[in-house]
């Protein structure tokens, strides 16, 4: 199909993640679209588009961090894109909420990335573009393509432009490991991994180290930091085990309270995020590092029917 004879496509944004949506407009050349969200004293909300979008390809710019207003407000932007007439609708989700409950791993509780795969389907989302997933096999989940994009296409040339020397790649817990590998493979590295026990969500008990770090500098690789126990605590083991030094990168800036705190008074030399999720906290060490570009190209290749895996580094 000739792209002079596509129908014309769209940018929407929720209320959270309009910052993001106006990076990606700008990248693809685009004006955002205008949508209006009224509020109501009880906490409900109504999302109406305010231009036409009939026969038009949508994309709702959202991801679905904490509170759950995010989640609704991409359900509502769904709902009323289909009821408007919308050719097809994609949800850009740069992060998928809800994801760290992805399996049964004890009786009696639910699985929240399915319900939201469910919940996205029944609203009327016909493809979904997101970064990182926090289990690969959420993609499983849904019945409608997914394109899973990678934080590595923006971390990989920002590691190699630090030009250091005795790198090693680490992973803070076990279940990284893959994702952690694929880093060090790339990068012709040597590999070293985090054994940690928990005490219960988001205290860790114990921690060691299975490899060496001694006069190394160190990243520490992972997918999302929320209260970063986990990666403080593995950066000071690695400190007291003689790393040279230890940075931290992640894909998602949960930064629950008190996470700030412990990254500047941890031993990290510099943590590292993508804004998949706004980062507006004080906090000396972190760099954020904008995937807007990536989202960008990964929107004109799905609207121009192209292949997207060209962009990728690593998975």
């Amino acid at each position: 199909m000739s792209t002079t004879s596509l129908p014309p496509f769209k940018v929407f944004s929720g209320t959270n993640s309009r910052y993001m949506a106006e990076e990606i407009c700008k990248e693809l050349g685009v004006e955002l679209g205008q949508m209006n969200i009224q509020h109501f004293a009880d906490g409900e909300f109504e999302v109406s588009f305010e231009e036409s979008i009939r026969g038009h390809e949508v994309y709702l710019v959202q991801s679905t961090f904490p509170n759950s207003d995010n989640l609704m407000e991409l359900l509502l932007m769904i709902d009323a894109a289909k009821r408007a007439s919308a050719r097809s609708v994609i949800a850009v989700m740069p992060y998928f909420g809800w994801a760290r409950q992805d399996r049964k791993d004890k009786p009696r509780v639910s699985i929240a990335a399915k319900l939201v795969a469910n919940l996205l389907t029944a609203a009327g989302v016909n493809r979904v573009i997101t970064m990182d997933l926090h289990a690969d096999q959420i993609q499983g989940f849904f019945d409608v393509p997914v394109d899973h994009l990678y934080g590595s296409s923006v971390f990989i040339p920002y590691i190699q432009s630090l030009n250091l020397e005795d790198m090693v790649i680490a992973t803070p817990d076990v279940g990284g490991a893959k994702r952690a590998n694929n880093y060090a493979k790339y990068l012709n590295v040597p590999l070293v991994l985090c054994h940690k026990q928990r005490a219960k969500a988001n205290v860790v008990a114990t921690m060691t180290v299975i490899g060496d770090v001694k006069d190394k500098n160190v990243i520490l690789v992972d997918d999302m930091v929320d209260t970063a126990g986990t990666i403080t605590k593995a950066a000071d083991l690695m400190l007291s085990e003689g790393a040279k030094s230890v940075r931290a990168l992640a894909s998602h800036a949960i930064m629950s309270d008190p996470a700030s705190q412990r990254v500047n008074e941890s031993g990290l030399s510099e943590m590292i995020f993508t804004n998949s999720i706004p980062f507006n906290k004080d906090c000396s060490k972190v760099t954020v590092l904008s995937v807007a570009r990536m989202f960008a190209d990964t929107i004109r290749r799905v609207h121009e029917y192209k292949s997207i895996s060209s962009q990728y580094l690593i998975k």
